[in-house]
């Protein structure tokens, strides 16, 4: 089984990646949808983050908007939110492999990929790119989006130079999604991976 991590910076296009290798067959570990999960309605996470984050909890779900304008005006802060975070993830990505232990290859979709270090446990890494005027109209678009959110959450991120340097693969979806699926196809072939299989 080939491990492929999928990462890259915010609003180059992951999802849709992510996506297109789901469509060819191959299963895919969403690991911001695996914190949403476990910072939502009933999981795991509400609990202990609201005792260390106090007034983040509303309804019995986490306010990630709340949470987010605290971790991110103070790094302490989050990186005791990592701290409880990334070992919920790791434990819901064992339990992925398991699940998915016969496939040919299995994708890992991982924005904070290199800032967290975690490269040394896959065999290999796409990056999902785009040009920066891109990445900024898809970002600003998004509801509650705003310049300075932006700016804070890209200085959290390594560049997108540094990430295309370090991948095996980068996908660049700059241009329509037809080009992005055939550089998709295009790794599939690389890797020896059938779509369908």
């Amino acid at each position: 089984m080939i491990r492929i991590a999928l990462t890259g910076s915010i609003g180059m296009g992951k999802s849709t990646v992510a996506h297109i290798f789901e469509r060819a067959g191959v299963p895919v570990f969403d690991a911001d949808a695996e914190v949403r999960k476990l910072q939502g309605q009933g999981g795991a996470l509400v609990e202990p983050i609201g005792r260390e984050f106090p007034g983040t909890v509303r309804d019995g779900m986490l306010d990630r908007e709340l949470l987010a304008s605290v971790v991110l005006e103070d790094p302490a802060s989050l990186e005791k939110l990592e701290r409880m975070v990334h070992p919920a993830v790791r434990d819901a990505r064992e339990a992925f492999i398991a699940e998915h232990g016969t496939a040919p290859a299995l994708i890992f979709e991982i924005p904070l990929l290199f800032e967290t270090g975690g490269d040394r446990d896959f065999d290999k890494i796409v990056v999902v790119s785009a040009p920066a005027e891109v990445q900024r109209k898809r970002v600003l678009a998004r509801p509650g989006m705003t310049e300075d959110k932006l700016e804070a959450i890209l200085a959290r991120q390594i560049p997108d130079e540094e990430k295309r340097r370090r991948a095996d693969f980068v996908v660049d979806t700059g241009a329509d999604l037809s080009t992005t699926e055939a550089q998709v196809r295009d790794i599939l072939t690389c890797l020896g991976i059938k779509a369908g299989e």
